[in-house]
């Protein structure tokens, strides 16, 4: 079926519409690091000093890292189309290794303000371009569906390697958590320092190579309809798999649920998943919505969605600029609030200007979220229509 200009623009809208939404609930998580008074000290999925609110401020930036995970594979099949497999394949792994570089680079001192690098993280970035890397070496030598099955054999499986027990802290048991099972790993250095890693690899890798195979649905010729049936039906099977198997309480998580002393706290324990790493259920919950959503805003144009799509056609630099605009913000309030520099820059505190007792309730969170994806909006939209003006090799990296 031939499709025409105006659904091939609507459909690439809609990719970016879902990943502007996805990048406006991300900032919540990261301002709720650094603003709420429980941000540095305590956990929103700790079932004993959660509340049903602060928990599903938290689950609900579950969505975020896979979904950026998924869309970066559909994206790299749609920009590769044209692209011979040693193109794609080259591209992919530059980038991927970049994407590392600005990781220890620019987001570390992101997270810290620490000018000696005291603690070196390993984060989305880190996952984001080991992931690229992974998928660079596999578009070489495999096909779009090769590629998808490998994918979802990731995806499905690697919660095996949760049943597999190896001597502590050996090579090959700090290999198996960086790569694949580490909730985070921390490695000291021979300076005094630590190296932090927060993601693994292959897991999210898994999930950015079915996002690559999905992109099949997204060529030219692909007949619309079908492909907005099969998004739907494929996400609509994906969300009753998560509830059938977390029900079961079997495999796909390493946390069960269980029976609280109340109903509002069992529901939170249903939902309350392993992301690091990405569990089954965790990619599960989270991507069946999103196919779900990917859908039903193929052809949506509203004020929001073209919102929404100012910031999901810059990810990278709003994902850099809002880590610097928000520990910029709190390092200011810090002071305004009567810290001291001393207090503010204390040896025991991982993200500096951040001390452990600041913070406000989560209402006042809420309103300093929305405040900075506001004031982001103009820098968001200006530096994308500066990226489709100027057309050079070096902005495809950022």
């Amino acid at each position: 079926m031939y499709t025409t200009t105006s659904t091939l623009t609507n459909r690439i809208r809609s990719i970016d519409t879902v990943r502007g939404l996805i990048i406006i609930i991300m900032a919540l998580d990261h301002v709720r690091d650094f603003f709420h008074i429980a941000g540095a000290t305590g956990d929103p999925t700790d079932l004993a000093t959660t509340t049903p609110a602060l928990f599903f401020t938290r689950w609900i930036t579950h969505y975020c890292a896979p979904s950026f995970m998924m869309l970066s594979g559909l994206s790299a099949y749609l920009s590769g189309i044209n692209k011979t497999p040693g193109e794609k394949s080259s591209f992919l792994i530059k980038r991927g290794f970049w994407l590392i570089l600005v990781e220890m680079v620019f987001m570390t001192f992101a997270f810290t303000f620490d000018i000696y690098y005291k603690t070196l993280f390993f984060a989305v970035f880190w996952a984001l371009g080991g992931a690229m890397i992974v998928l660079g070496i596999a578009v070489r030598f495999a096909s779009p569906k090769t590629i998808l099955i490998l994918g979802l054999a990731l995806v499905l499986g690697h919660n095996l390697l949760d049943y597999v027990k190896l001597q502590e802290n050996s090579t090959a048991d700090i290999l198996l958590r960086i790569f694949f099972t580490g909730r985070g790993t921390f490695l000291p250095r021979p300076d005094g320092g630590a190296i932090v890693f927060l993601y693994v690899i292959f897991p999210w890798a898994g999930i950015m190579m079915s996002g690559y195979g999905l992109g099949m649905l997204y060529k030219r010729n692909a007949d619309p309809q079908r492909r907005r049936k099969l998004l739907l039906w494929t996400g609509a099977a994906l969300t009753a798999l998560f509830v059938l198997l977390r029900f079961i309480n079997g495999y796909g998580d390493p946390a069960p649920w269980s029976s609280q002393d109340t109903a509002a706290k069992t529901f939170i324990s249903f939902f309350n998943v392993t992301k690091y790493p990405p569990s089954l259920l965790f990619t599960l919950m989270t991507q069946g919505p999103i196919l779900i959503l990917l859908a039903l805003t193929e052809q949506t144009d509203n004020a929001f969605s073209r919102i929404c799509t100012v910031y999901g056609r810059v990810p990278f630099f709003f994902f850099l600029v809002h880590f610097y605009v928000i520990h910029i913000m709190t390092m200011v309030t810090v002071f305004l609030s009567g810290y001291t520099w001393q207090q503010a820059t204390d040896d025991s505190l991982f993200f500096k200007f951040r001390p452990n007792e600041f913070g406000y309730p989560l209402r006042q969170t809420y309103l300093i979220w929305i405040l900075i994806v506001v004031a982001l909006y103009w820098p968001c939209k200006w530096y994308g229509e500066y990226r489709a003006r100027k057309r050079t090799w070096w902005l495809s990296y950022l």
